[in-house]
């Protein structure tokens, strides 16, 4: 019998070239010595049992060649997509890459050209942004609306922007920073607008797992069927399962003709994969993997819960409802204080570091995003310090 995962282990990240722990003394003045990571979107949990089995199995055999024969990955992902999400998935259809946001920047190189327009729906995933521009594209934002604290879609304000130079949309479902896990009725909407305006569609479906109890996430291709001939769908193991650092990442293609020109791509860059990656991820996308997920969701929405609480406590300070991912996208607007102030408040009082909120584009200046990915003491201490920072406002 597997053993329960031990969520509330405390693990020392420090010292162990983790970006989220070792880079927020110079990315934020936070000193890992005192400081909280809560910004880069990685979790202080080990992955589950069957995953750290893959790695020390490919450790003892003590050889590191080239990787080959993927029947076996293939074959865990179509398991994975039908068994979790209902969608059924060729073996042909998927790409390997070095994680999604190579994934992402293969995908804007294959089917746009320099000067094209390429739509976010911002606030969103800051990655996305320097891609597109990193590749000569134009960044168009496409502003969420934000009503009762929740998120919506403004297509009618959407249309206003558009001008014809555009080639792709890129969605992010679920949602990051926001937490929405979008409808069926909204992705169609999304669908029908990419349609009309001929855009390649690309969804970023990699929060797909980590989703709150009470809430359901739908693939791309099981919402809208009909958009399958201008669909790229981008999924992975690495933010399920904490492996991150393996970095690899499924782009999904259904439609034959829309292969070519990201097959292309791939092999003009050379790009392969990497061994350790595949063995991780054809470990996760298991029956024993599934239940460690389990367990993880159930867990994070403890943490939910404890964060949210807590920051209602404080005037003026509001946690957006979290119905996917770790990442809590907290609004400080209500506070009247500006950026600067209550950022200065957060990094150099409670000592905590988290995302900086206009890094995800318009209509997040006055946010910050947290990640609750981290032992329940660890989101308990990090209350406490906050609610100290703002007890002016109590």
């Amino acid at each position: 019998m597997t053993q329960a995962p031990d969520f509330d282990e405390l693990i020392d990240r420090r010292g162990t070239h983790s970006a989220k722990w070792d880079m927020m003394e110079p990315s934020y003045g936070v000193s890992p010595a005192d400081g909280i990571a809560m910004w880069v979107a990685d979790m202080d949990f080990r992955p589950p049992a069957c995953v750290q089995a893959a790695v020390t199995a490919m450790a003892d055999h003590g050889v590191y060649g080239y990787f080959g024969d993927d029947r076996a990955n293939l074959a865990a992902i179509g398991w994975w997509m039908k068994e979790r999400h209902g969608w059924e998935v060729e073996p042909a259809s998927i790409f390997t890459t070095h994680g999604l946001v190579n994934g992402t920047a293969l995908c804007v190189e294959a089917y746009t050209k320099p000067g094209d327009g390429v739509l976010l729906m911002t606030p969103v995933y800051h990655a996305f942004a320097r891609i597109v521009r990193a590749c000569g594209r134009r960044v168009v934002e496409c502003r969420l609306a934000l009503e009762d604290g929740r998120y919506g879609l403004d297509i009618a304000g959407w249309e206003q922007l558009m001008t014809g130079a555009e080639r792709m949309l890129i969605l992010c479902s679920p949602h990051n920073p926001g937490g929405r896990v979008w409808t069926r009725e909204e992705l169609r909407a999304i669908a029908e607008f990419c349609r009309r305006h001929e855009l390649i569609l690309v969804s970023d479906e990699i929060h797909h797992d980590l989703v709150m109890p009470g809430h359901r996430h739908l693939p791309m291709p099981v919402a809208a069927p009909e958009i399958m001939d201008r669909l790229v769908m981008m999924t992975a193991t690495t933010k399920t399962f904490n492996i991150a650092g393996a970095h690899i990442g499924n782009v999904i293609i259904p439609d034959e003709a829309l292969r070519a020109p990201f097959r292309a791509r791939m092999n003009a860059l050379g790009i392969s994969p990497n061994s350790f990656g595949m063995a991780m991820a054809t470990a996760a996308y298991s029956p024993e993997g599934a239940a460690w997920v389990d367990a993880l969701v159930r867990y994070l929405d403890g943490n939910r819960r404890l964060f949210d609480e807590g920051l209602a406590r404080i005037p003026g300070v509001r946690s957006m409802a979290l119905e996917s991912t770790y990442l809590a996208w907290v609004d400080f607007s209500g506070t009247g204080m500006e950026p600067k102030e209550f950022t200065a408040r957060i990094e150099k009082q409670a000592k905590i570091a988290a995302n900086h909120g206009g890094s995800f584009g318009s209509g997040g200046e006055s946010f910050l995003r947290f990640n609750l990915a981290t032992p329940r003491a660890v989101v308990e201490e990090a209350v406490q310090r906050l609610q100290r920072a703002f007890g002016d406002l109590q």
